[in-house]
């Protein structure tokens, strides 16, 4: 039976299954040439179980954290199937000082998924946040021929380091508003919407072999921020922009009801388009209810459903793992909780749940999700 063919259990029956891992995953092929090593064939980490249904699934990871948790390393390590920077990555600590790069946390987060058979999410080229200092002071008053330039140096250079490396790339993250109008960002200001074709582009030619991914949050539902990224990247894919897919954030709250996340998925996929979830939690208000968690797990449960749903779902990341280390409490005041396993590093029930999902979704690798 294909995972298509598949029933998946609603997330509140998951509460009662315990949670169970181990530290390998089974084969998958890697497109830049090596493959993980299989497992016993009664793994039952995520990253093993998400392999036999052909799924990446993976885990932003704090650079700090990998250094001084124990814990941390061995989930990082034996979970997950991919890894994708939470900052080292961007611009304000590649190039902290203009002209002198910092690479040394983004290869070390490359040398360690290398050592683990994990594939890499290059996350984010351009976006409007976490620029440096240097820059941000910079660029008001720089001429719109410089902005392109500085720009163009900036993603051949950081995707030219990493070539060959790196498996999918943000390339543009958030240039969307809610309202589905472009972002009145710095990028907007001076280079107009043209600097989106651009950035892909210019990342294409610095690595042909990586896909390029628009990223951003709020498209998981239908509504005017979804359907104007979804008219844009078709216009892309028209005018011959190598775009290979499109990531959607998933960061979801318990208040605001479950996305209609399947549907989005496959229109994007109907474009020719790869699909990615690539930054998912699921918050709450704290202290944390049972109804509450009731609610977390059927987030975790349904949009893991939604990507084994659609083929060319390649991956399933969740942004962060562990409570401790959530970048949630210090955004949402009065919420938290948003992660797969507490404050101690033990799995919680969305853990389980993702677990049980992949479970009854396994069926034999799947080739076309590469």
């Amino acid at each position: 039976m294909t995972i298509r063919g598949r029933l998946v259990i609603a997330g509140a029956a998951l509460l009662g299954a315990s949670a169970l891992f181990v530290s390998q995953g089974a084969a998958v092929a890697d497109p830049h040439g090596s493959t993980e090593r299989p497992s016993p064939s009664q793994s039952t980490s995520l990253r093993s179980l998400a392999a036999q249904s052909g799924l990446r699934i993976g885990t932003a990871v704090n650079m700090d954290a990998l250094a001084s948790d124990a814990a941390y390393k061995a989930i990082a390590a034996g979970q997950f199937s991919t890894v994708s920077p939470e900052n080292v990555m961007k611009w304000d600590t590649i190039e902290p000082t203009q002209g002198t790069y910092n690479w040394a946390p983004a290869d070390q987060l490359v040398a360690f998924a290398q050592q683990n058979g994990q594939l890499v999410r290059g996350h984010t080229l351009v976006w409007h946040n976490q620029l440096p200092a240097w820059l941000s002071q910079a660029l008001p008053s720089m001429s719109s021929a410089d902005v392109a330039a500085l720009l163009k140096k900036h993603i051949t250079d950081e995707v030219t380091h990493f070539t060959g490396k790196i498996w999918q790339w943000d390339v543009v993250n958030e240039a969307f508003n809610d309202d589905g109008t472009l972002r009145d960002s710095i990028w907007l200001q001076k280079l107009g919407p043209a600097y989106i074709a651009d950035a892909f582009r210019w990342a294409h030619a610095a690595d042909p072999k990586a896909l390029l991914f628009y990223n951003d949050y709020n498209i998981e539902y239908t509504g005017p921020k979804s359907n104007a990224v979804y008219s844009y990247v078709q216009q892309l894919k028209a005018q011959g922009v190598p775009i290979q897919g499109v990531g959607f954030q998933t960061h979801l709250d318990t208040q605001y009801g479950l996305p209609d996340l399947q549907n989005n998925l496959q229109r994007f996929s109907d474009l020719g388009l790869k699909v990615a979830e690539t930054e998912v939690d699921v918050r709450t208000t704290l202290p944390v209810t049972p109804v509450e968690q009731n609610a977390q797990v059927a987030g975790y449960t349904s949009t893991l459903q939604a990507c084994l749903a659609v083929r060319s779902c390649l991956s399933y990341t969740v942004w962060g793992f562990g409570d401790a280390y959530s970048w949630v409490p210090g955004v949402f005041a009065g919420e938290g909780a948003a992660d797969i396993y507490d404050a101690n590093l033990q799995p919680k029930a969305e853990y389980t749940a993702l677990q049980q999902t992949l479970a009854l979704a396994a069926a034999p690798a799947r080739d076309d999700r590469r």
